[in-house]
């Protein structure tokens, strides 16, 4: 069983920005393309950001290009997302998840294509 658990969330001010990680336990996360995605209340699950297993991929939702900035720690076994310039827009669960079998260069924003998943965090952004 693949355990991830995310972390850095919390109540944040418009403008500032947030670190959040991802780590692993059980199994090496360099193995694995990983995908962060975040659901506010009644609204859909949505493709943030994503990292090949090579980190040599690395892909953005349009909501955050440019703000945003994913990357990984396999000596900690970690997968982190950085965020700028927060907004009150940026306000949802996080999640991070894996997904094995794949190529060394893909990763992917699609959100059926990932098999584990951690428990989420959440971000609030409010002044």
């Amino acid at each position: 069983q693949l355990h991830l658990v995310e972390s850095g969330g919390g109540l944040m001010q418009p403008g500032g920005s947030l670190r959040l990680s991802c780590t692993a336990s059980g199994f090496t996360i360099g193995d694995y393309a990983v995908g962060w995605f975040r659901q506010a209340p009644g609204k859909e699950r949505e493709g943030v950001s994503c990292i090949s297993r090579s980190a040599k991929t690395l892909k953005y939702g349009d909501s955050v290009i440019g703000r945003a900035t994913v990357s990984r720690d396999n000596a900690r076994n970690t997968v982190s997302l950085e965020l700028s310039s927060v907004n009150p827009e940026d306000t949802a669960v996080y999640y991070c998840a894996t997904e094995g079998d794949v190529i060394p260069d893909f990763c992917t924003l699609r959100f059926g294509h990932y098999d584990d998943w951690g428990q989420g965090t959440q971000v609030t952004v409010s002044s």
